[in-house]
């Protein structure tokens, strides 16, 4: 059967088995699948550096026993003069041999050569015959100081490493061995067997523990998880008292603290925007009342259609007006859509402007009213809004502020920075609801009333616009009495944002 492809179809991706998609399996196959490669590194390495060390430890073993036969050697070439007494005597050699080392594992013909074992010859002193590789005296050699073989098996004389053999201060000869082969067989093979499966069994047990503590791990970190994913789903769904543990100092804890944050951010952004709502109502619906309660006495005729009453309506209007306009600057100023036209600015001129401007209106309140330019900073800003800043703070002075009034002006070089400090007298405010006045249509209402007719938007307008400027502003008590403002700006040749 063939199958056609289809150009316009790509290929399906593979995909976990549903019952295998979920973060814990993942975790679980992730931490496992390392342990195994682990354990199964260290058998390797722990079988491999095992075999290498017990070969290389019986062979420095045959080189420590070696040298009482080499000085043996060298007493007796030092007692005859030459080689002959035991190249020519094979029995003397393997004598030696079993002197010196011992070994007396190999019967021995009548050459004195090690005779083959049969069938119907029990081996010597009851024991199996020994192999070469486990027995020294079959890989020994004896060559003379040119290197000619005097003794041992020709066969295995390329294969072995001389040792000199001194006497008085020469070389007369070498004694040749030849080392164990890297694989050996019987009794060390069998104990390097012994010990492999030891290693087998100790990484077959890591194996198994690292299971165990994987499923551990990938349970109790996906439980953290799951429980992030819970609160994250409890969020989308708009439940925003939602909160997740966040015990610990590792990554997941800070995250969980993050989380925490972020839940209690959006629960505050929940009730501003709540109250936000409320308090638009609650403005709007005042100037609404008075309007309403306006016409229907026009209508039921207890009061004249006139030019007073028409005034009254407009007021009314004009006020709802100002409340509109003054919602959707600062919501063009949220979104970063409130447009600024940056240049130099004399802040001194723009300060002295707004109280020209109003030196009508500051008279007929009774204002004292004290200006000081100081040494005239300049800054990059627009000079309209910076303004409405100056506009909204005298306005907010000639609301609230009680007769005899007063008001002092300040400008100023500080550092860097341009500062404006707008004092004036009683009433003053609290100083725990210093922080609030910018908030948007919040009042104090023990001190300065709403009786002046002011939408509470003002302030949180300008605090808008300094920041736009790159300024800051904040309230404190004045010495006068009543509040004092004070608005900084970055400096034009400080390096203040020019546009």
């Amino acid at each position: 059967m063939s199958f056609m492809h289809h150009p316009g179809v790509a290929a399906s991706r593979w995909r976990w088995p549903a019952r295998f998609d979920s973060l814990r399996i993942k975790l679980f196959l992730a931490i496992a699948g390392a342990n195994a490669v682990l354990a199964l590194a260290a058998f390797l390495v722990f079988s491999w550096s095992f075999d290498q060390g017990f070969v290389e430890y019986l062979n420095r073993a045959d080189e420590a026993r070696l040298q009482p036969l080499i000085v043996r050697l060298a007493e007796g070439y030092q007692h005859e003069g030459q080689w002959q007494w035991v190249a020519e005597d094979r029995k003397r050699w393997f004598d030696l041999l079993r002197e010196v080392l011992g070994t007396r594992g190999s019967r021995r013909g009548d050459d004195g050569a090690p005779a083959e074992p049969t069938a119907s010859s029990p081996p010597p002193y009851g024991r199996p015959p020994p192999d070469s590789l486990l027995t020294i005296d079959p890989r020994l050699m004896l060559f003379d100081a040119d290197g000619r073989l005097l003794a041992g098996r020709p066969e295995m004389a390329s294969e072995a490493v001389r040792r000199p053999i001194s006497s008085d201060g020469r070389v007369v000869g070498y004694l040749g061995y030849v080392p164990r082969l890297k694989t050996v067989a019987s009794l060390e093979k069998l104990f390097s067997s012994q010990q492999n499966h030891k290693f087998a069994a100790i990484a077959a047990g890591l194996l198994i523990a690292g299971l165990v503590v994987s499923a551990l791990l990938a349970w109790w970190l996906a439980r953290r998880i799951r429980r992030l994913a819970q609160g994250a789903h409890a969020l989308i769904q708009g439940q925003y008292d939602v909160r997740v543990d966040a015990s610990g100092n590792d990554e997941l804890s800070r995250l969980s603290q993050d989380f925490n944050h972020l839940a209690q951010t959006l629960e505050a952004v929940q009730r501003a925007r709540q109250q936000w709502i409320a308090d638009i109502a609650h403005e709007l619906r005042t100037p609404l009342a008075v309007l309403r309660a306006e016409i229907e006495a026009l209508q039921d005729g207890v009061r004249p259609l006139g030019i007073a009453s028409l005034g009254s309506l407009a007021q009314e209007v004009g006020q709802l007006s100002r409340l509109v306009d003054d919602l959707r600057l600062l919501s063009l100023s949220d979104m970063g859509a409130l447009t600024y036209y940056k240049e130099p600015v004399d802040l001194s001129e723009s300060v002295e402007d707004i109280l020209a401007a109003q030196r009508g209106v500051l008279h007929d309140k009774g204002f004292a009213v004290s200006f000081d330019a100081g040494d005239r900073p300049t800054l990059s800003g627009d000079h309209a809004r910076l303004a409405q800043v100056f506009g909204n703070l005298l306005q907010n002075t000639l609301r609230y502020t009680d007769a005899p009034a007063r008001l002092d002006v300040r400008v100023r070089r500080e550092g860097a920075h341009a500062l404006v400090i707008w004092q004036d007298s009683s009433p003053g405010v609290p100083e725990a609801e210093l922080a609030r006045l910018t908030e948007r249509l919040y009042r104090v209402e023990s001190s300065r009333s709403r009786a002046g007719g002011g939408s509470g938007l003002g302030l949180a307008i300008a605090q808008a616009i300094v920041s736009a400027h790159g300024g800051a502003m904040a309230a404190e008590p004045s010495p006068l009495g009543g509040l004092c403002w004070r608005v900084r700006f970055p400096l034009l040749e400080a390096g203040g944002p020019h546009e």
